[in-house]
């Protein structure tokens, strides 16, 4: 098996499902084209402030909500479920891709926006009831906080031992506030882009010469030491006026993004290497990587890349309030997920393309890596190349570089700089890390202010300093403990569990407005196939975990607040799926004719 054979292939079965299923969707299902033709006004045209509800270009909309909902998961996720092999992980990011991620997002975006704009947890007190809201809006204050935690552990085996990375990482930070001061100053954007994107590209090319300097010394850290630092950056940067640090250090790394992925994909297609991986590994009823077998949690594992419920936050958030058009909710919505599974693949090649030995030699601890009785093949070469060590960085951030930048060493003008190559990688994935850092852990202040301020008046004060400083306090403790108690195998499966449950909720809102809007009951079935999936993969996967490692005290990742995080999880959403099929029954008895009317004034 061959690179191209993979990619092009996954390319051509993603446009042909936009092309129809996307169609499918957004025409009959969710009957967009009647409310063009009504030309019913979108939220932001009907609410337009100039400010939260603006008008937006749909391609401008499309790359806002591409760079928000494309954040580690897709990288990360597939590297790690590539223990299984290249097979599992490749088919689930296509079906589930397919039927379920663009499926969800659309539907998402689409209840959100037929409902003002409004956050998830009001659209679900709406469509199911206040218990249903109550249940839904907490749930997205426990996934926001897990989701801080697994993506910052990510990045800690990264810059771990790494003043290059670190180097790298952290002056990004002086630059974006420079650009967005540059820019709020004179409105000039170009040179402010030029320029930041010129100093980001010394910074790394710098941060060669650091090994053994004194600055460099002061800049290697362990990852409890990095553990500390993230949580306390998180507190300060989400506590800045989002134009001064968030927004210009996204706006120069979505370059990055789309950057690194064009180059790796004109890289597979003109290099095309080999599939090193078989498809099927001996490790599908658990190993070194991911702990549980092959189902669920290739499904749990790769997360991001083939449905993910992070995208609510979205598709419920800034996206309905932008849209100048229903339809373009079909390119956006539907059409960012299929772009983020190519990047998925795009990353799932990149690990896959490794020699199985060196991938786990990365990927695990030496400890575990010892019990394979596998030897290296190419890793002292790699480590050579890139002026690191290598072993047991587990994670998937330092293999997804690896991967990339053995992809890219076989292009001769890059044969010498495979160390530049790397760190710009592990500079790529980490400033994208930093920025969902900084975007999550304001969502979950205003989430425990609006949760928690129904119990502390004074906290509900958006307005209040001290309301703002304690709600960001409290969200950085949360997930800083979780960063610092937990490992990749234990967090990052407690980060997935989470996400696919929100996902499943999501599907359970867009099951019952598909009921009431849909001409004919068995459209609801776009939801109900994968919520099915979903939901029984979620809760098998979270009794696993629970039973086997977080209440298992001869497990490493034993951890009872883990455990107790996992198990209000699933009562939430068990609550809500009651919630729901209680709701769904009392519709079923109402004439479908009936049903659509009614929706049809829940449209303004």
């Amino acid at each position: 098996m061959n690179a191209v054979s993979i990619v092009i292939g996954s390319v051509c079965i993603l446009l042909i499902a936009y092309r129809l299923y996307g169609t499918f969707m957004a025409s009959k299902v969710l009957k967009i084209d009647e409310l063009e033709d009504e030309k019913v006004p979108t939220p932001s045209q009907k609410f337009n402030d100039g400010r939260d509800y603006v008008p937006t270009n749909k391609w401008v909309t499309f790359g806002h909500h591409f760079a928000a909902i494309a954040a580690a998961g897709p990288l990360v996720g597939p590297v790690l479920a590539a223990q299984f092999g290249y097979l599992p992980s490749l088919l689930w990011l296509l079906i589930g891709a397919v039927i379920g991620g663009a499926v969800h997002d659309l539907v998402v975006l689409f209840c959100s926006m037929r409902r003002d704009g409004k956050s998830f947890s009001e659209v679900a007190k709406e469509e199911l009831g206040p218990v249903a809201g109550f249940c839904t809006g907490l749930a997205m204050l426990f996934i926001i906080t897990i989701t801080m935690a697994g993506l910052s552990l990510v990045v800690l085996h990264a810059l771990e031992r790494n003043p290059w990375g670190t180097f790298a990482v952290g002056i990004t930070i002086p630059i974006a506030m420079g650009v967005g001061l540059y820019h709020r100053k004179t409105g000039n954007l170009k040179l402010a882009t030029i320029v930041g994107f010129t100093l980001i590209m010394v910074a790394v090319v710098f941060g060669h010469y650091l090994n053994g300097t004194w600055l460099g010394d002061l800049l290697t850290f362990d990852t409890k030491t990095l553990a500390i630092i993230l949580p306390i950056y998180a507190f300060f940067a989400a506590a800045l006026p989002v134009w001064l640090l968030l927004q210009p250090r996204d706006y120069l790394s979505t370059f990055m993004k789309v950057g690194v992925f064009a180059a790796l994909i004109v890289g597979v297609i003109a290099i095309n290497p080999s599939i090193e991986f078989p498809a099927f590994t001996n490790f599908l009823g658990g190993g070194p990587v991911v702990a549980g077998p092959v189902w669920p949690f290739v499904s749990i594992t790769i997360a991001c890349g083939a449905i993910s419920g992070f995208h609510v936050f979205v598709g419920s958030g800034t996206t309905p309030k932008m849209l100048n058009r229903w339809k373009d909710a079909k390119p956006v919505a539907f059409g960012a997920m299929l772009v983020e599974c190519i990047v998925a693949i795009m990353a799932l090649v990149a690990a896959v393309s490794l020699e199985p030995a060196d991938y786990f030699a990365i990927n695990s601890s030496p400890e575990k890596y010892a019990e394979l009785g596998m030897e290296p093949v190419h890793l002292a070469q790699l480590e050579d190349e890139v002026n690191m060590d290598l072993e047991g960085r587990t994670g998937g951030a330092v293999t997804l570089a690896v991967g990339m930048t053995y992809i890219f060493k076989a292009v001769p003008i890059f044969e010498n700089l495979a160390a530049y190559f790397y760190q710009f990688v592990i500079l790529f994935e980490a400033v994208f890390i930093l920025t969902a850092i900084d975007a999550g852990t304001r969502t979950a202040r205003y989430l425990i202010q609006d949760f928690f301020g129904n119990f502390i008046k004074p906290l509900k004060r958006m307005d209040s300093i001290w309301a703002n400083i304690t709600a960001s306090a409290i969200a950085c403790i949360a997930w800083g403990y979780l960063l610092f108690s937990g490992d990749i195998s234990s967090v990052w499966a407690l980060f997935g569990v989470s996400n696919q449950l929100m996902a499943s909720i999501g599907l359970i809102i867009g099951a019952t407005v598909i009921l009431k809007i849909a001409d004919k009951r068995w459209y609801m079935l776009t939801c109900l196939i994968p919520l099915i999936y979903l939901y029984v993969t979620v809760n098998v996967a979270g009794f696993w975990m629970i039973k086997n490692v977080y209440l298992n005290s001869a497990n490493a990742g034993y951890n009872v607040i883990n455990g107790v995080l996992s198990v209000i999880m699933l009562v939430l959403g068990l609550v809500i799926m009651v919630s729901a099929i209680t709701k769904w029954a009392q519709l079923w008895k109402i004439p479908q004719p009936e049903l659509v009317k009614r929706s049809k004034s829940e449209v303004a």
